[in-house]
């Protein structure tokens, strides 16, 4: 993400975190937490939580094929000690009222990234994914751009404008 400030107000932060099912809930709050000073409005939370949740889940699932802790051949942490779950890597930058979230990961990487976009279309039905990820990112955010290479990972980098009406207008 660009680093210049503009003379905009800016705020960022980042986390790196284990690439497992139950850090995703962890994200979604941690990004939450981060923009709740600008007041957006419940749906715009909701909005950016969602995305936030279906770019980490695929991160997790996707990208390292790991579910609940468990490896593609479903053996448990403990039994493959020799192998990580993964990272992945969360960056929320505010500029003003706009916040850019990148979402990151280092693991297999898409093969056909046109294809995965398109809405209902997994590669993992064993899991009950629908296949809606992409399309729920691109819906509830105003910006998504999604970079890939087989064999290095994937980068998902969103954008949305929060507060775009005044919740409470005062009059005098």
């Amino acid at each position: 993400m660009n680093s210049q400030n503009n003379g905009i107000r800016r705020n960022e932060m980042e986390i790196v975190f284990d690439a497992i099912a139950r850090n995703e809930s962890f994200a979604r709050v941690a990004v939450a937490a981060f923009v709740t000073h600008l007041n957006p409005t419940l749906e715009e939370l909701a909005d950016v939580k969602t995305a936030v949740s279906e770019a980490v889940t695929n991160a997790i699932i996707h990208g390292y094929e790991n579910y609940e802790g468990c490896g593609v051949h479903g053996e448990k942490p403990a039994a493959r000690t020799a192998e990580h779950p993964g990272k992945v890597r969360l960056q929320c930058v505010l500029e003003g009222d706009v916040i850019h979230i990148e979402v990151e990961d280092k693991g297999k990487g898409i093969e056909d990234l046109e294809k995965a976009m398109e809405p209902l279309f997994t590669t993992r039905p064993e899991l009950d994914r629908s296949g809606m990820g992409f399309s729920f990112m691109e819906a509830f955010m105003d910006d998504l751009d999604v970079k890939s290479e087989p064999g290095k990972g994937t980068l998902v980098r969103m954008m949305k404008k929060l507060g775009t009406t005044a919740w409470i207008e005062c009059e005098e």
